[in-house]
């Protein structure tokens, strides 16, 4: 509703965002991180016009405010939700490696956005805490996916707090076999 109704004080409450969140990483890169990721977990509720304005080009100017301190900063983006935007996305965005959540088409992925750049992702969260059979075939459908081009397997979003950690070594266990 901010966005809307005061689009003059969400850009610059946007550009503050953008200024701390490059510091924020800036540091995290100098106390040793291999790299650092732009998380921005909203962007799939955006329309076009909003994403390109308020995901793509804020994400942009991190990577360039970052890649300015360190230039040889690693970073990882990940808009999640933005869908068939994600090809737009690394088209604009100079990231190293893309993070996908649950819901991005794995074909789609595979064609549009692996060949470009690594993918990270993309376990749904739920299966994670289902665990059991569920979980042992989308840990497999996503090794199987993926395979053959750069890959970082991870959730398509944070661990959620009723996960079992037996799941989560189920998990691992799995990913290390294969």
């Amino acid at each position: 509703m901010f966005s809307y109704r005061d689009p003059k004080r969400f850009a610059a409450l946007i550009d503050k965002l953008v200024d701390v969140s490059a510091a924020h990483l800036v540091e995290q890169l100098a106390a040793g991180a291999d790299a650092v990721q732009i998380f921005d977990t909203w962007a799939g509720v955006l329309p076009a016009d909003e994403f390109q304005r308020w995901c793509v080009d804020p994400a942009r100017r991190i990577v360039e405010q970052v890649r300015a301190r360190v230039a040889n900063a690693r970073l990882i983006a990940f808009p999640r939700g933005a869908g068939a935007s994600l090809a737009d996305y690394v088209e604009r965005v100079p990231v190293d490696a893309i993070g996908i959540d649950w819901t991005a088409d794995p074909t789609f992925v595979r064609n549009h956005i692996q060949s470009r750049l690594p993918v990270q992702g993309n376990l749904d969260p739920v299966v994670l805490a289902a665990g059991g059979a569920a979980l042992d075939r989308a840990v497999e459908g996503i090794l199987e996916a993926f395979s053959g081009a750069p890959f970082i397997f991870n959730l398509g979003h944070g661990v959620l707090p009723h996960t079992p950690i037996s799941h989560v070594e189920q998990m691992l266990m799995r990913v290390r076999r294969s």
